[in-house]
């Protein structure tokens, strides 16, 4: 009797876990970070941290294959530590800080990726950390739109497109019939609303006599956001937002989204859209 030769894929053994260290200084995000990762057969949690300097420390310790980073910690926060931390392996920012300034600076001190609370679900962060371990760079929606507003904002006149791209050689006969489109910021980014909005809409909204919280919001829900987004974005619950929104609608005289974004916009047809 003759025995039969493994195949060449008998004796090999399974991939190593996904080695991640978890920064964050609050305690209960952390934990739910770490149960949501360890529960995936390929990753593993080694280490976690509580401010920038811990993670920089668990990182030089443990070696991990992916760094999940807060931006806001106390002592050292993950910004500072961001550059010490990329060069023992890649860095996502995962958190709750969504202004551009940040996002952009994240982006320029090494992270590859980052993440919005609010913005993503468990399956997409999982594959975004194995993904930024190859590097492959992920971002939820606040993210990108900051980069395609630094993008919109800042070109590089200086550093010529490859092989005439651009518009070059071409002549404003080539595009007859068709106007070019100005550059643009982010029509998603809250903090740019205030140009998007028509002078006539910036002249009537204070009649409608928001709150700054709730003026806040009604921006938000305009910019398109959903409840948990905004709730994540003001630091409040989301059962907060929702009575937010009930007196803003009350306010607007409107009984949806759509409806009272339109009018806080000034793009809602009808007389009486100053009403209060």
């Amino acid at each position: 009797m003759t025995n039969t030769p493994p195949t060449p894929f008998e004796n090999v053994p399974p991939p190593a876990p996904l080695r991640v260290v978890v920064a964050d200084d609050n305690p209960v995000v952390r934990a739910g970070l770490t149960a949501l990762l360890t529960g995936r057969e390929d990753i593993t949690v080694v280490a976690e941290a509580a401010d920038g300097r811990e993670a920089c420390e668990a990182a030089r310790d443990h070696r991990p294959d992916v760094v999940l980073l807060d931006v806001r910690m106390p002592q050292v926060d993950g910004l500072s530590a961001l550059p010490y931390l990329v060069g023992i392996a890649p860095v996502m920012m995962l958190t709750y800080s969504r202004e551009s300034e940040i996002v952009q600076e994240a982006l320029r001190r090494g992270a590859g990726g980052y993440l919005v609370h609010g913005e993503f679900t468990a399956d997409q962060l999982v594959t975004a950390v194995r993904d930024v371990r190859e590097g492959r760079a992920h971002f939820t929606s606040t993210a990108a739109g900051a980069l395609l507003e630094q993008l919109r904002r800042e070109p590089s006149p200086e550093r010529p497109l490859p092989e005439n791209l651009g518009g070059l050689n071409a002549t404003r006969a080539d595009f007859k019939g068709f106007e070019p489109r100005p550059a643009y910021p982010s029509p998603t980014s809250a903090e740019n609303l205030s140009r998007l909005q028509s002078p006539v809409a910036q002249s009537y909204r204070s009649g409608y006599q928001l709150s700054t919280r709730e003026a806040e919001i009604m921006d938000l829900i305009a910019s398109g956001m959903n409840n948990q987004q905004i709730a994540a974005t003001c630091f409040i619950s989301e059962k907060t937002v929702k009575n937010h929104i009930n007196r803003i609608f009350a306010k607007l005289h409107s009984t949806s989204r759509a409806e009272a974004a339109a009018k806080w916009l000034g793009t809602a047809p009808g007389p009486g859209r100053g009403a209060g």
